[in-house]
C-alpha cells in the first residue's frame, strides 16, 4: 500500500528553564552556574510508517509524547533529528482556538483559518455555508470569537479543518469538548472520512474510541514506542500496564 506519513529515526528534545533566581542569596549562589536549562527529550528514535487510507490511534500517558508527534506530522514542530514525510494535503485539529483570532468574527475567522490550510478565498466562499450549518453557527457567525464559548471554538475549529476536505487529518483530543451530540456529529464525519479513504491519526483517552475507529494503535510510553499493530491487541497490552 502508499504511504500516507513515514518517520525514519525521529528525535525531539525542549529545553527546560529553572526557575529564575528571585532572591540575592539566590543570584549569589547561582552566579557562576552555566547551565539554567536542561534538555527534555520528548520523542526517541521513532520510526513508523502509517499507510494510505488507515485510522491509527496514539495512546500513552501524559507526557508520553503523542502531541508532539502530531505537531512533528503537521510541521508545526521540526525534528532535532531523523525525517517526518508527508505524502497528501494534509489538515489538523491540534489545540482549541489554534489559528482563531478572539477578536476577528467567526466568518473571519474560517477565512483566515481557511488560508492557513492553503483554501483559496473562491472555495472558502462556496463552502462557507456549509462550514456555517455543520458548526451550528448561524446565530453568532458575525459575533467576535472572544465572546464564543469553549464549545463554540470547537465546533468552529472543527468545521473548518474538514471542509478542507484533507488526504491526512490529525486530531488531538478536541472531541473531548462539546456537548455529547455535537461529539456524535464529528465522529460521523470522520468515520465517512474513513470510508472515503482518507488517513487519520488520532491522540484520544478514550481508549473506546480507540478501539472502536482505529485499525492501528501506537503506545507511546516515555518518548518511544512501546507497542504498535492491531488497535484492540496494543490496547489490551496499555490496559494491562495500568493495572
Amino acid at each position: 500500500m502508499e504511504k500516507a506519513i513515514e518517520i525514519a529515526g525521529l528525535w525531539k528534545k525542549f529545553r527546560l528553564y529553572r526557575d529564575k533566581a528571585v532572591t540575592l542569596k539566590e543570584r549569589l549562589l547561582f552566579f557562576k552556574s552555566r547551565h539554567r536549562w536542561e534538555d527534555f527529550w520528548a520523542l526517541q528514535d521513532i520510526s513508523l510508517v502509517i499507510e494510505k487510507g488507515l485510522t491509527v490511534g496514539l495512546i500513552g500517558r501524559n507526557g508520553s509524547g503523542k502531541s508532539t508527534l502530531l505537531k512533528l506530522m503537521s510541521r508545526i514542530l521540526y525534528p532535532n533529528r531523523g525525517t517526518v514525510t508527508v505524502n497528501g494535503r494534509i489538515s489538523s485539529l491540534l489545540e482549541l482556538g489554534a489559528g482563531i483570532h478572539p477578536d476577528f468574527t467567526g466568518r473571519e475567522n474560517i477565512y483566515l483559518n481557511a488560508s492557513i490550510f492553503q483554501m483559496g478565498r473562491r472555495e472558502v466562499e462556496q463552502k462557507m455555508q456549509d462550514i456555517i450549518d455543520f458548526a451550528e453557527l448561524a446565530d453568532f457567525i458575525d459575533s467576535p470569537v472572544r465572546n464564543y464559548s469553549t464549545g463554540m471554538f470547537m465546533r468552529l475549529g472543527f468545521a473548518v479543518a474538514t471542509s478542507v476536505d484533507p488526504e491526512i487529518l490529525l486530531v488531538d483530543e478536541v472531541l473531548a469538548v462539546g456537548d455529547t451530540a455535537f461529539q456524535k456529529k464529528c465522529l460521523d464525519r470522520m468515520t465517512e472520512f474513513k470510508k472515503r479513504g482518507k488517513t487519520i491519526i488520532i491522540v484520544s483517552h478514550s481508549l473506546e474510541q480507540v478501539e472502536k475507529m482505529c485499525d492501528t494503535a501506537v503506545w507511546l510510553n516515555q518518548g518511544r514506542i512501546q507497542s504498535m499493530g492491531e488497535a484492540g491487541k496494543v490496547i489490551g497490552e496499555y490496559r494491562k500496564s495500568l493495572g
